[in-house]
């Protein structure tokens, strides 16, 4: 341990609230163009939220403007699909945010607002395509550029990109069917956004039908403004129906589809063209215990099974399927040893050779290069609080990393595989980007980080490593109150459901704004990854098999009790606060832990189980019919009796993944135990609360609470 930092310049709340955070205005996603002499990307040389489209000549270094947000930057024209689509990919960006090259031409297609825009390289102004009727809910440009597939109503349609003709493709769109979208489990909770994916020939394009009619509509009213309005969404509670989903293919000239049989799988959970014209389609059971790789020659025909993934308890969804070259060879990760690693597979599904292992889990695959041999992942190998890029021969051998300094670290390689781009942050760094080229020892530094006075008297947190009860070691980070000596009042940060990873060597860590402020008001700020959550390996993960919400507040009890232990913390004076999963936590601690746990500040929490979706609930949890002990223990709805310290809890009304049903499920079974909790609703808000005027409220009701009741 460090002797308390001195204190500097004090934040303000309107700090807390604003974004970006200093030292997160890098440039983000990076894309080559086809013929690798091009880098593209998003950033703002304002320094603010509103994104534009920039181009890198590798060759030159030569750094220019490609394209602006044509009209409107402040997202106030966006479509309701849009906004939904934001919520589950959790984008606060505006103007340009997303955008997308032809596979092998020279065009970039950008859809804004229900628009669809085209531009080249060249940087000539945005031009729409695919003008005229409804809005567009997705699209993409066929390889060559020339046509555009986009979704309008529900239905798929291609267009020419010079103009003329626009062709819809699909015609039994409904109340309850869609086509060519992404249904709502796929962009929640599976990692997929994509609802159809055009042939590498252009010629064809696969796509998704679902039917939500098994699904009873959910209504959402707003009510917080001058008038109200019912929006419904079909929801599938665990234990439920799912959507129906199928797969066909269409050809981009019209006619029949042709409709693929994936078997008796639940989830349609990856799609991909191989470059030979075959279509792989991966599926997943209910249980989610059976990964199934399909192969569908020419994109046709009956299935061939290339694999199947079998893993007690659970298969983790991954995008690691990478195709070698034209002969059917792949690239695929798996984490049946318990972590996850690549291996190499012939075209029949026969493994060739384990590329890596270990006891560390590889967190994806970013390149497969087959002329060089070479595949291209990031891991934290040496370090579970670090991430790294390495490399290795598809012919076997050891890893050789490729990134030096401490801390995160991303890459993207071109297609050539001559250049590629770094980022790289840690506590002490913030974001910096740089391209690197073969045989050349000096990259080239695209985006070095400059710091105001803002973020001059940041501190760090400390990292420690915490002994859990059976002997794990468990990370967490320490924000010290400054120049004052403990023990401390202490709140502890947490999210502590899977898939996440709070402690790193990141910016991110340092520029927690909301841990810097209480940390500068008297409080020490603690975060502590407990069993369940990610880049640990999958032991560690599904120790909170059918049993969410007892290891991971008997890791969090863990984690205080050693801080008292230090005498860092108080624990007659210890609160907790977090956000959605968090929430769930901060109830549970409140609850199960209420001897240490003394003042909580829950946001969106998860009441209990059974109000959540089919995909993510029952990963961990099996179904309601099926678990109904675990269910039941890890329902906050069950151990409302045992609340005995002060809660603020906090809920958007308006909030479509977890429903603000959860909180007055919560308040109703504390009234029925006559106790009472105080309440702040946000009526206008969703599950990541946006508006200015709402997260100020927030931040600084939940700084009132703690500094009124610890």
């Amino acid at each position: 341990m460090h002797t308390p930092p001195e204190p500097g310049r004090e934040l303000t709340i309107q700090e807390v609230v604003r974004f970006p955070r200093p030292g997160m205005t890098a440039p983000s996603r990076f894309a080559f163009s086809p013929d690798s002499r091009l880098l593209t990307f998003l950033a703002s040389d304002r320094g603010d939220l509103v994104l534009d489209l920039y181009a890198l000549d590798v060759q030159s270094g030569e750094r220019r403007l490609l394209a602006r947000h044509p009209g409107l930057a402040s997202g106030a024209a966006l479509t309701p699909e849009e906004v939904l689509r934001r919520e589950r990919q959790r984008v606060r960006e505006t103007g340009i945010t997303r955008y997308s090259w032809a596979g092998k031409a020279d065009r970039i297609l950008i859809p804004l607002e229900g628009k669809l825009y085209v531009t080249s390289s060249q940087g000539e102004a945005l031009r729409e395509v695919a003008a005229g009727g409804g809005p567009i809910a997705d699209g993409a440009l066929t390889p060559d550029g020339t046509r555009v597939v986009f979704v309008r109503e529900c239905e798929l349609w291609v267009a020419d990109v010079a103009g003329g003709e626009q062709r819809r493709l699909t015609f039994d769109a409904s109340e309850t069917v869609t086509n060519g979208l992404a249904e709502y489990i796929a962009q929640e909770e599976m990692g997929r956004a994509a609802g159809f994916w055009i042939a590498p020939d252009g010629a064809t394009v696969a796509y998704e039908q679902f039917d939500e009619r098994a699904i009873p509509p959910f209504p959402i009213v707003h009510q917080g403004g001058e008038t109200w309005e019912v929006e419904e969404h079909r929801y599938p509670f665990a234990g439920t129906e799912n959507a129906r989903v199928r797969l066909g293919v269409i050809s981009l000239g019209g006619g029949d589809t042709r409709w693929l049989d994936p078997g008796d799988g639940e989830y349609l959970a990856r799609v991909n063209w191989h470059p030979g014209g075959d279509l792989y389609v991966q599926m997943e059971s209910r249980d989610q215990r059976r990964l199934t790789l399909l192969r569908f020659a020419g994109g046709t025909g009956a299935p061939e099974t290339v694999l199947v993934e079998a893993i007690d308890p659970w298969v983790n969804l991954h995008d690691d399927l990478s195709f070698v070259g034209e002969d059917g060879s792949f690239v695929w990760s798996s984490e049946r040893t318990g972590f996850r690693h690549l291996y190499l597979y012939d075209r029949a599904g026969r493994l060739v050779r384990a590329l890596t292992v270990g006891d560390w889990p590889v967190d994806r695959v970013i390149a497969v290069n087959a002329a060089r041999r070479q595949v291209a992942f990031l891991a934290g190998r040496e370090n579970p609080l670090e991430r790294h890029c390495y490399s290795v021969s598809l012919d076997g051998g050891d890893p050789v990393r490729l990134t030096d300094e401490p801390g995160l670290h991303g890459a993207i390689f071109s297609e050539a595989g001559n250049h590629w781009v770094e980022t790289s942050e840690s506590r002490v760094q913030p974001p910096a980007v740089r391209l690197h080229a073969s045989g050349s020892g000096s990259p080239l530094v695209l985006h070095a980080p400059r710091l105001g006075a803002e973020a001059s008297d940041l501190v760090p947190p400390e990292i420690v490593a915490v002994p859990a009860r059976d002997g794990t070691t468990l990370y967490g980070a320490v924000y010290r109150p400054l120049g004052r000596a403990g023990p401390h009042p202490t709140i502890v940060s947490v999210y502590g459901g899977p898939h996440v990873q709070q402690v790193t060597d990141s910016w991110g860590m340092t520029v927690d704004l909301r841990a810097q402020y209480l940390a500068q008001r008297g409080f020490l700020v603690f975060k502590l990854d407990n069993h369940g959550s990610s880049r640990r390996g999958l032991a560690f993960e599904c120790a909170l098999d059918r049993r969410m919400g007892t290891i991971e507040v008997d890791d969090q009890v863990d984690g205080v009790r050693w801080l008292v232990e230090q005498r860092l913390a108080d624990p007659r004076r210890v609160g907790i606060t977090g956000w959605s999963y968090g929430g769930y936590m901060t109830l549970m601690c409140l609850l199960r832990a209420g001897d240490l746990f003394q003042v909580g500040v829950a946001g969106a929490p998860v009441a209990d189980w059974d109000g959540y979706d089919t995909h993510y609930t029952e990963r961990y949890m099996g179904t309601p019919a099926d678990n109904p002990d675990g269910y039941r223990q890890g329902s906050t709805l069950a151990h409302a009796v045992e609340l005995r310290g002060k809660l603020l809890l906090v809920h958007g009304m308006i909030d479509e993944n977890v429903h603000f049903r959860h909180s007055a499920r919560f308040l109703t079974a504390l009234q029925n135990e006559g106790r009472t909790v105080d309440l702040l609703v946000l009526p206008s808000e969703r599950h990541m609360p946006r508006g200015d005027a709402a997260r100020q409220l927030l931040e600084q009701s939940l700084v009132d609470y703690f500094e009124a009741h610890l």
